[in-house]
């Protein structure tokens, strides 16, 4: 009988990893339709390119006002109830978005959907967290963080699709309601751990203003947020402007080009799970030299690429295309692991937000940047030149985390 329990005791973890996955995938889905659906959407509403750039950075904006708050709420009422919260704001958002007729409206229920978007990582997070020991942690978040490229490059290959058949309107309402059906159905799915019931009955009355203070002065924890702000913004230029170079400079057809876009998400939904086993078994549990390799790998690859001849074929590109989404799409659980286990369990959600909120501004600030690069140089060359300088910055920020984790280890067994 004590088998049977420790088998059964063993699978929930597993089990409610799941459901947080299956949201996580989701939200990516509906959120990140923007960025394929942001041509017909364009054509519907006779908006301009710089216009239709304007709706990734909306739902971003929304994800940056609410992930502290979301942090917060997180450790005060924990996954299961955010999760309904969020996945309501984001479908009931995107949901009423395929009503609106001018861009202003269109903005503003996409800011809305970005809170409801940008909460789904300090709910999941947290659940991670209390679910799986630190051994396990790593692994189990990449598979989690999978998610995001997942749920994106289902949007590309379906979406985009059925949206040239049936319109972008009927399209984005489907997505929003099998959203909204996942989160009915998770929040009767989904337990909490026993830590986090008792967290929640406790009622850790930490006061928020202390706490966030504290992650001020967490020097790491900084560090590492300023590491994502930077490997965030090389993210989404990658997203943003793969598929323009493969276009213009490499003179693949942009049918084939847009299939790049999509084997970079896959290989970022490999390098979230891949990163997280590396880092639980071969560097048992170090997140932060995990992402130091990260960003060395996507260093030379972005030179591999501001090296390309013009005539590079699109067989060529699919490896290399792959590689740069294993590094630069695949840090991210990485980052989520050691943002929550850089501070105590019960400031996993407030630091996750914290982090979050910071590393949001690379999103909005990396695309125009690289594209102001382009504008002034005319040169994709110097623009991925460009993303490897600041490859260059994140290590460097790095070795620096490394070193503050060191002496606030040697502090702390001088005084032990």
């Amino acid at each position: 009988m004590t088998d049977l329990y420790k088998e059964y005791a063993n699978r929930v973890p597993w089990k409610m990893l799941g459901w947080l996955l299956l949201i996580q995938t989701l939200v990516a889905f509906v959120g990140r339709s923007l960025a394929p659906l942001g041509l017909l959407i364009g054509e519907d509403l006779d908006l301009t390119k710089a216009q239709i750039g304007l709706l990734p950075a909306a739902l971003f904006l929304g994800q940056s006002l609410v992930s502290m708050p979301a942090g917060l709420l997180a450790d005060k009422i924990g996954s299961r109830k955010l999760l309904i919260l969020l996945t309501g704001c984001l479908g009931s958002s995107f949901f009423l978005m395929t009503f609106t007729s001018s861009l202003i409206p269109l903005l503003a229920v996409v800011v809305i959907g970005g809170i409801g978007y940008g909460a789904s990582h300090p709910a999941t997070n947290r659940g991670i967290m209390f679910w799986f020991p630190a051994e396990k942690r790593g692994t189990a978040m990449g598979i989690k963080q999978m998610g995001v490229t997942f749920g994106s490059a289902m949007a590309a290959l379906l979406l985009l699709p059925l949206a040239g058949y049936w319109g972008w309107r009927p399209t984005v309402l489907t997505a929003s309601s099998i959203l909204l059906a996942a989160g009915i159905l998770t929040y009767f799915s989904y337990k909490e751990p026993g830590e986090k019931k008792a967290n929640v009955l406790t009622g850790k009355k930490n006061n928020t203003l202390l706490n966030f203070k504290n992650l001020l002065k967490n020097k790491p924890l900084v560090l590492v947020s300023v590491s994502a702000l930077i490997l965030s913004g090389a993210q989404m230029i990658l997203n943003t402007y793969l598929v323009l170079f493969s276009y213009e400079r490499l003179g693949i057809s942009l049918f084939l080009s847009g299939t790049l876009l999509v084997i970079s998400e896959v290989g970022g939904s490999f390098g979230r799970i891949g990163w997280g086993v590396i880092s639980d078994r071969l560097f048992k549990g170090e997140r932060i030299i995990v992402l130091f390799i990260i960003s060395l790998l996507a260093a030379s690859v972005s030179v591999l690429v501001a090296l390309l001849p013009a005539n590079t074929s699109y067989t060529m590109m699919i490896p290399i295309a792959f590689l740069f989404g294993f590094s630069i799409s695949g840090f991210n659980g990485i980052w989520m692991n050691a943002t929550t286990e850089l501070v105590p369990p019960h400031q996993s959600g407030l630091a996750t937000g914290f982090s979050i909120t910071i590393g949001s501004w690379g999103v909005i600030i990396g695309p125009p940047l690289f594209g102001f690069v382009l504008d002034v140089t005319g040169s994709f060359r110097t623009g991925w030149f460009f993303v490897t300088l600041l490859m260059i910055i994140v290590m460097m920020l790095l070795l620096f985390t490394m070193s503050s984790l060191q002496n606030r280890d040697d502090r702390m067994h001088g005084f032990s």
